[in-house]
């Protein structure tokens, strides 16, 4: 499944919203101040944000279509002339 730029910075906005709101639920039980309870919410949410960006990355640069000169065999005959097959 290939996503837009789009698509993934919503899906990563929505996963670290999730995880910041998680996380300010369970800061607010414990004994700690405000201020220290906002900014652990603000780092952990930001960093979420972040690492789904660069997991995102990852896998692109994974991706055989971020190859260059990569063209994905149309039928069996074209998959039989493609120079990324394994040898026999």
């Amino acid at each position: 499944m290939t996503l837009s730029t789009r698509g993934a910075l919503v899906r990563n906005g929505v996963v670290a919203g999730v995880n910041g709101a998680i996380t300010l639920t369970l800061l607010l039980i414990a004994p700690l101040g405000l201020a220290a309870v906002i900014t652990n919410t603000a780092l952990i949410t930001a960093s979420t944000f972040v690492v789904g960006i660069a997991a995102d990355g990852v896998v692109r640069w994974l991706s055989p279509l971020s190859r260059p000169g990569y063209i994905p065999p149309q039928s069996q005959s074209d998959l039989e002339r493609s120079p990324y097959r394994s040898p026999d």
